[in-house]
């Protein structure tokens, strides 16, 4: 694979406290996102004019599944491609409890195996709960982060209101981390959008 300007792993919690329909918005949020022009063309702005994305569910300790190997965006046919495979991502047959740590260290595997080098290196985490059981994410995060990966989350509020805090102290790090928010499912497409575009560009001041 091509040099790329970023390799964006895409970590994605599919726990039992997401529903199906919940499920289906957020699959399809990510996928409309990467149909989005904008997002498109900020994947083919950079030097390098392209970006490796790679896509992986988690819930319980050892339920993780790479749904969407490492993809190079360079062009918009390898854009629809990988919003298509989002887009028909199935689910974890088995959804469980929300082992974030777990979750971020297959994404930092993820990352580890990228076949592209990268100028950065990203991983973005999505989910509605905080950890409840399995490893702990803050030492994985600081792994990451000592590795030179920033870890950005978007936190789904309608579960647990306070969710921002906890990904605020226990999952982002690196060189301009951040964490967004919307208050449920309905509203992630925007959401995800304007997050991933802000990862793509690797401004910190796009909001």
């Amino acid at each position: 694979m091509q040099k790329v300007d970023l390799a964006l792993c895409l970590s994605v919690d599919v726990s039992a406290s997401i529903d199906y329909d919940e499920f289906g918005l957020m699959i399809g949020g990510y996928a409309t996102a990467f149909r989005d022009g904008e997002i498109r063309a900020a994947c083919l702005a950079g030097p390098e004019k392209g970006v490796a994305v790679a896509m992986v569910f988690w819930s319980s300790p050892g339920e993780r599944e790479v749904v969407l190997p490492w993809h190079r965006i360079g062009s918009e046919e390898e854009a629809e491609r990988v919003a298509s495979a989002i887009q028909n991502a199935p689910r974890l047959p088995s959804p469980g409890s929300t082992a974030l740590g777990d979750g971020m260290l297959a994404g930092l595997a993820l990352l580890g195996n990228c076949p592209a080098e990268a100028t950065r290196l990203v991983m973005d985490v999505s989910g509605d709960g905080k950890h409840n059981i399995g490893r702990l994410p803050g030492p994985v995060r600081d792994l990451a982060v000592s590795g030179g990966i920033t870890i950005n989350a978007i936190a789904v509020l309608n579960e647990e209101p306070d969710l921002v805090e906890h990904y605020q102290t226990e999952v982002i790090g690196g060189p301009g981390c951040f964490v967004m928010s919307c208050a449920d499912y309905a509203d992630f497409v925007e959401a995800i959008r304007r997050k991933l575009l802000r990862e793509i560009q690797g401004d910190p001041l796009i909001v």
